[in-house]
């Protein structure tokens, strides 16, 4: 088995007193891309400029492919790291042409080969005597990706690079440069505050919030064992039921849910996203009988339906305590605010949780 490109361990940042980066570890394979998602202020670029160098930690290692970079004592140069960085500003020179942008900090022989081929790789080529003003977000952003990858980086740094660039592009050119990154065999790290950016582009996602990191996996494995009630909300809406554990059993108006190894008298929250829930309509007062995937059926009104394009969200106010539910129904599904119907939770798709202050 490969050893890590990159693998950093317990590291820590203090600025002013307060702790932004609270003992940090992960480890980034060749050719794997691994994202650091978390909201704003959650440390994730802090990790990141500690990683290339432009900031040094209060305490914890860095290694690449093996060696140490950066530990208490010893501090490689930014230079001397082999990191790439891609920012959500391009940085492009505006004096020099695209293929000089690119040959910028290439010394060899070679640097001309070197340039075709990357412009060849992102699709540029034809525009290697332009200057950065004559190009589009998206094409300047391919310049970026091609001039960070010149010198052969064995660890390319993102953050936030798809942020400045218009929506219709941006998955486009996020499946541009994974091909290109994962063509070059580049251990990437990449910092983004959008889930779905995540998704799409990460093989692991590392969630931060509050300087740690609290999960990491997969992105299948993330989004459907969230560790807990936050990290289920931070990738989408949710509704929360609450409960309260009797017999490792939790009751509510839609029947019991199982709560393994919780103790009696917890309080917990049942944890299910919009597009689990299922409607039936109402038979003169009268729901759907109960079964064991979905439990008991609970009557709600709706309070309104938007039309959202390939699916439709529905708001209900439920009769057995006045709170609101949200569900996503595919295609075109538009009730009258007023309309009684029954909603049903499949088991299979909720997550319990003990009950925090938040």
């Amino acid at each position: 088995m490969p050893a890590p490109r990159l693998e950093i361990s317990h590291i820590v940042k203090d600025f002013g007193g307060r702790r932004v980066v609270d003992d940090v570890s992960l480890t980034v394979m060749p050719g794997q891309v691994t994202c650091l998602l978390g909201p704003s202020g959650c440390g994730k670029s802090t990790t990141l400029r500690i990683i290339a160098g432009v900031e040094k930690q209060s305490s914890g290692t860095i290694l690449v492919d093996g060696k140490m970079v950066c530990d208490g004592d010893v501090s490689l140069p930014p230079e001397e790291r082999h990191i790439g960085l891609m920012f959500q500003d391009f940085a492009l020179f505006p004096h020099l042409t695209v293929g000089q942008n690119v040959a910028f900090g290439l010394q060899s022989r070679k640097a001309t080969d070197r340039v075709h081929a990357l412009l060849a790789k992102v699709g540029m080529s034809a525009h290697i005597n332009d200057y950065p003003h004559q190009l589009s977000g998206g094409e300047q952003q391919r310049i970026a990706l091609a001039r960070a990858l010149a010198p052969r980086p064995r660890i390319m740094l993102m953050d936030e690079p798809f942020s400045g660039l218009d929506d219709r592009l941006r998955d486009d050119i996020r499946d541009e440069t994974l091909e290109v990154l994962k063509s070059e065999g580049t251990a990437v790290l990449l910092v983004t505050h959008e889930p779905g950016e995540a998704m799409r582009m990460a093989d692991e996602i590392a969630l931060m919030r509050n300087g740690k990191i609290v999960q990491r996996g997969a992105p299948y494995n993330i989004y459907n064992t969230p560790k807990d009630k936050a990290a289920a909300a931070f990738f989408s809406d949710i509704n929360v039921l609450k409960g309260k554990v009797q017999g490792a059993l939790t009751d509510t108006p839609f029947g019991q849910f199982l709560a393994p190894g919780v103790p009696d008298g917890t309080e917990v929250d049942i944890v299910i996203r919009p597009q689990h829930l299922k409607i039936d309509f109402d038979r003169g007062g009268r729901g759907p009988n109960p079964t064991p995937e979905d439990g008991t059926a609970a009557r709600g009104v709706v309070e309104r339906a938007r039309f959202m394009g390939a699916s439709s969200l529905v708001e209900f106010r439920m009769d057995f305590d006045g709170s609101i539910l949200k569900a996503v129904v595919p295609s075109v599904f538009l009730p009258k605010p007023g309309m009684p119907l029954w909603l049903m939770i499949r088991r299979d798709r909720c997550f319990v949780f003990p009950r925090t202050g938040s």
